[in-house]
Formats: C-alpha cells, structure tokens, sequence
C-alpha cells in the first residue's frame, strides 16, 4: 500500500477510536487490532501529528499511582472523519472503476 495513503488512513482509525470517548495508548492499540495492526512507537507518532495538527488534545491523569495521558478528540479532528467519509466516495468509485475493468478482462 502507499505509504501516504495507509498514513491518512492510520491517522483517521486513531480519531475514530477516540472520537466517542477520550482514550489511552493501550486501548487504542487494543481497539484498532480487530482492524489493524498498530505498533506503539507507530500510534504515538500519529498522536503527536494529530496534536500537532490541532486535531486531538492530551491531559495527563493519575490511573493506578501513574500518569497516563487521555486523547481527547477535537471539532478539527471530527471535521477530519467527515472528510475522509466524503473523499471514500471518491475512492470506492475509483476501485469500482478499476474492478470493472478487471472484470472486462476475465
């Protein structure tokens, strides 16, 4: 896969993990794995870009005696699913269009 487009596509599962309720690293690699397979030092990448780009916040709480950090999901970052919900028409219709043309060869 294209290493640009499996990027946006990381970084749209991370907001959509978290875009019902704030979350941990731990639940987030453990919610995504039904779907895909997310190391920690790749998932902490996208969290720092995706604060980077405004699109979640971080607040660190006490959990079991340590710090953990939640991410919290902001409009920036819901903004961001529903783009990436209208630009997948695009991209289903592309795909349908290259299929077709698979088919035509069979």
């Amino acid at each position: 896969m294209d290493a640009q487009l499996k990027r946006g596509l990381l970084d749209i599962c991370v907001l959509a993990a978290i875009k019902d309720e704030d979350s941990y690293g731990y639940r987030i690699i453990k919610d995504l794995k039904p779907y895909v397979e997310l190391s920690e030092s790749t998932l902490y990448t996208i969290l720092k870009r995706l604060e980077g780009g405004g699109m979640l916040t971080v607040r660190s709480a006490e959990h079991d005696g340590r710090l953990r950090k939640y991410y919290h999901i902001t409009q920036a970052g819901v903004l961001r699913i529903e783009e990436f919900k209208e630009d997948w028409k695009e991209i289903e219709s592309i795909y349908q269009f290259v299929m077709r043309e698979e088919k035509q060869h069979e």
